[in-house]
């Protein structure tokens, strides 16, 4: 599997980058975002982000000015904070951030082996290394800015990216989201999941016309 991306990796992507692009980036960003808290970098980097909206007057212009300020007014210090009273709780956090938790109620499950079944297949694995699962979100979005970007056009193209975004991503993450903003320490990963739910929306839209 590509490595999760890291502070230094994130680039938030200026006005005029392609379409595809951005989209790429906003999943970097995506990923980044649910696999660890920002640092200072990551924070200093939205304090001279623009605030305009990737694509402005559009689906995610609201939802990006609320990430935008959300990360403005946070500190390291808080993020953390948020970040292990959300997500990384002794025992049972108080929000699982697994595909297989809300597609079947348990971890490790049957949507796990599926998705590293379709995994294989691409030619990508896990990192030893790393604790999280594969499905853990930050993966699945990384999966996804792979296929929008990577140079193997046999496995990084708009089918591959529409067969797994169906079945790896849309089916659940929209329930992440419910579960992050309905909890009332989630203050900056509330604008998270306020984000990435409308941005999901806006990649599932384009997958829908494509099948129209």
């Amino acid at each position: 599997m590509p490595a999760p991306p890291t502070p230094d990796a994130i680039d938030l992507a200026p006005p005029q980058d392609t379409e595809e692009t951005a989209r790429a980036e906003l999943y970097g960003l995506l990923a980044r975002l649910w696999l660890a808290p920002p640092d200072d970098a990551l924070l200093a980097q939205f304090r001279v982000a623009v605030t305009e909206a990737p694509e402005p007057g559009g689906h995610l212009e609201r939802p990006w000015h609320d990430l935008v300020a959300a990360m403005r007014g946070s500190t390291a210090a808080a993020a953390r904070d948020e970040f292990g009273a959300l997500f990384e709780g002794v025992g049972k956090p108080e929000v699982f951030v697994y595909g297989s938790y809300y597609l079947s109620g348990a971890l490790n499950d049957r949507p796990l082996a599926q998705l590293r079944s379709d995994l294989a297949a691409l030619g990508l694995g896990r990192d030893e290394a790393r604790m999280e699962t594969e499905d853990h979100v930050a993966y699945v979005f990384e999966v996804m800015r792979y296929l929008i970007a990577g140079e193997d056009a046999g496995t990084c193209n708009l089918e591959q990216q529409r067969r797994f975004f169906r079945a790896h991503l849309q089916p659940w993450v929209e329930r992440l989201c419910d579960a992050v903003q309905a909890h009332p320490g989630a203050r900056l990963w509330g604008a998270v999941a306020g984000f990435t739910r409308a941005f999901v929306e806006v990649e599932t839209q384009g997958f829908d016309l494509l099948e129209a």
